[in-house]
């Protein structure tokens, strides 16, 4: 072994050294609880654990490039996946507030070409909590199917524009506002709606609205053709097998809108600082709206529900994300002000237990 593949195989096993501010018996239970689960459930990625705005518990586990024994450090990039969805709800809640959007108008009203079936029955309101009814186009079942029939809508350069009229505008297959159905073509059709209403691409209007106001200079989105420095490489364990292999190659900015970004553990602290605890997003009657659950305990772009730990019920706000072997986790106990953001580079770990498991911790 030599003294690169040692260090780095030590750190995979320690951890970076834990960030924490409080030295008391909560703070290392809270500690012991993460790196016991980190290391027995083979965890690569971040932790962190923030209260009140102030961090309680920061580290890093695993490897960020296997081929080069790189760790995952505290800085680190992670794909945000399905994170991303928040962002978006906010960028068009944010629209409502400026009295430029309705959210009970339909999807022509500001999109005049689309030609879906939906144009005139679905509202932004379904699109915002996933009853739209429009046909998925992610039917991929399995790895294996993947690798036999490629994904087409993901391994192919489209533009947002065919991301919009290829796979977004299929046929209503349920009534709206019916049937909760996941589908990142709702969230595909409001990243156009909001570059429509702006006139300015997504990119430019995450920066301008979120990402530099919040001081979120780590974050971005993603795309084939650029290098973002410090990014995790993404490593997937398919089906059963014990082997992390490559994720297979895709064009990450075709889930756009739907799960497009990079960020960081701290950055998405930042926007959950801003968005659960401040009215620097949206004001108080417009997060409620976000997070009024509907079908499914779904809100606008996250999961709402009453959990309970230890006999006693908390209200939270969980926003997973999952692509191939990026999987990630922002939730926050709302009426604890407790968020936890777990980001990792594999799918080796159960996130949601983990960040669960975390939050009980927090909570002692």
């Amino acid at each position: 072994m030599t003294r690169r593949t040692l260090v780095a195989t030590l750190i995979y096993l320690l951890g970076s050294a834990p960030q924490w501010t409080s030295a008391d018996a909560q703070g290392q239970t809270l500690t012991r609880s993460i790196r016991q689960y980190a290391r027995t459930h083979a965890f690569s990625g971040t932790v962190l654990v923030q209260k009140g705005g102030k961090t309680l518990y920061h580290e890093s586990f695993g490897l960020a490039d296997r081929a080069f024994n790189v760790p995952v450090t505290n800085a680190t990039k992670f794909k945000a996946a399905s994170i991303t969805k928040a962002f978006t709800a906010v960028l068009v809640l944010q629209l409502v507030e400026q009295g430029k959007l309705d959210l009970h108008a339909p999807i022509r009203a500001y999109l005049p070409g689309y030609a879906g079936e939906g144009a005139d029955k679905v509202s932004i309101h379904n699109l915002l909590n996933h009853t739209s009814g429009i046909e998925n186009f992610d039917r991929i079942k399995s790895y294996e199917e993947a690798v036999r029939n490629g994904i087409e809508s993901y391994q192919l350069p489209h533009t947002t524009d065919d991301l919009l009229t290829r796979y977004s505008s299929g046929k209503i297959v349920q009534e709206a506002g019916k049937v909760f159905d996941y589908n990142n073509a709702d969230y595909v059709i409001l990243g156009k709606i909001v570059e429509k209403l702006y006139g300015k691409d997504f990119d430019t209007i995450l920066q301008e609205r979120i990402l530099h106001p919040l001081g979120m200079t780590q974050s971005g989105m993603l795309y084939q053709r650029e290098i973002v420095p410090n990014l995790a490489y993404t490593y997937l364990k398919p089906g059963d097998t014990a082997q992390l292999i490559n994720d297979l190659p895709v064009y990450i900015q075709n889930w756009y809108s739907a799960g497009g970004m990079y960020s960081t553990a701290t950055d998405l602290a930042k926007f959950a600082n801003a968005l659960y605890a401040s009215s620097k997003l949206l004001k108080s009657e417009t997060r409620k709206l976000m997070l009024t659950p509907g079908l499914d305990d779904y809100g606008y772009g996250l999961w709402v529900r009453d959990i309970d730990v230890r006999g006693k019920l908390h209200h939270i706000a969980q926003r997973p994300g999952s692509i191939m072997g990026a999987n990630t986790l922002l939730l926050q106990y709302l009426d604890d002000d407790l968020t936890v953001v777990i980001l990792s580079n594999t799918n080796a770990t159960d996130i949601d237990a983990f960040g669960f498991l975390v939050g009980r911790a927090a909570l002692e």
